[in-house]
């Protein structure tokens, strides 16, 4: 285990403290259990560490990979904890992505925390915090997801980056989504706040950036004939945020087939992280749970099977997308 720790003499003044050193320190111990490895620590640190600072816990590949179950309990267990500290995996050892150099903040795990609480920006993030990742741990149906990062280097600095979204099943780590497939799993979650979708102009084929505003989904189970559908309705407006193409996009006809590829690019990101749930076998979007709200007694029994009944699911999906404005101008400063 690597604990990242604030020096308190060197927190203030500059990015890199006032005597020129690091404003924390990186220390690394081992154990039998998580707790025993925690108290291990105070044979290198003067001081206890105190769990009610800590901003992210992050398990490595492998650990994630073997099941977390039995390494998450202490922190489940301890009252000094927060629920609400962000769970992340490591691309590779954990200790590793705590070597990332500060950019903004003067901590690299403040760095990771904010990564994770600006996610709405883009909505390819999924921030998840140690109760969300425990709800779906102890669910007999939804799986566990946790943003996935990585270590760069870019211009001779470790950079920490958020790359996609490792997903589990019962407690094992069983592949990732990328972030395109990430943004497809919040829009069935409804936790897509914003973000850009690019799609191609209808005449010239040029970028156009549509700026995501709000959205609402709604998943809608029925059970017909014996089979399970599962309808998915999502509602998204945006904004005209920048084009590429010469031609003008206000024009209504063009501005009515910029919404049909906005909501089939909507489509298109959905169907990708189905996909890959499917090929996982893991309910990553909570299905298993709307079809018990729905149908209680239906789901006694075919709860126990949930793993047969879920990838043969019939899926159906219909998005309505509108764009609401085209920014400060009109036409754009290009000659066509």
């Amino acid at each position: 285990m690597t604990a990242q720790i604030v020096k308190p003499g060197e927190i203030k003044g500059t990015s890199e403290g006032q005597s020129g050193g690091r404003s924390y320190i990186n220390l690394s111990t081992t154990g039998d259990t998580s707790f025993r490895t925690i108290r291990n620590f105070t044979f290198q640190s003067s001081r206890k560490l105190f769990w009610s600072h800590n901003n992210v816990i992050i398990f490595g590949e492998d650990l994630a990979k073997e099941g977390l179950e039995k390494y998450i309990d202490f922190f489940l267990r301890d009252p000094e904890v927060r629920r609400t500290v962000w769970i992340l995996i490591a691309k590779g050892p954990a200790g590793t992505i705590l070597e990332a150099d500060p950019t903004l903040e003067k901590i690299p795990a403040s760095d990771i925390g904010k990564l994770i609480e600006d996610r709405k920006v883009t909505s390819q993030v999924a921030g998840v915090n140690l109760h969300e990742f425990a709800s779906r741990l102890f669910s007999k149906t939804t799986a566990p997801v946790a943003p996935l990062i990585d270590i760069t280097e870019e211009n001779k600095q470790k950079i920490a980056k958020i790359i996609g979204t490792a997903v589990f099943k019962k407690g094992q780590m069983v592949g990732t989504l990328n972030q395109s497939e990430t943004r497809g799993l919040l829009w069935v979650l409804d936790e897509v706040g914003s973000g850009i979708i690019v799609v191609n102009a209808p005449k010239s084929g040029e970028k156009v950036s549509l700026e995501i505003i709000r959205s609402s989904t709604k998943i809608i189970p029925e059970i017909k004939n014996g089979t399970l559908h599962i309808t998915i309705e999502i509602k998204e407006e945006g904004n005209l945020g920048e084009q590429m193409a010469p031609e003008d996009l206000t024009d209504p006809i063009l501005f009515s087939s910029l919404e049909k590829r906005q909501a089939e690019a909507i489509k298109k990101e959905v169907l990708s992280a189905w996909e890959k749930a499917r090929q996982y076998n893991t309910d990553i979007f909570g299905f298993g749970e709307a079809v018990h709200k729905k149908y209680p007694k239906q789901w006694e029994e075919i709860e126990d099977e949930w793993d047969d009944y879920f990838p043969e699911i019939k899926l159906s999906l219909e998005v309505e997308a509108k764009l609401r404005r085209s920014g400060m101008t009109t036409k754009p400063p290009i000659q066509e």
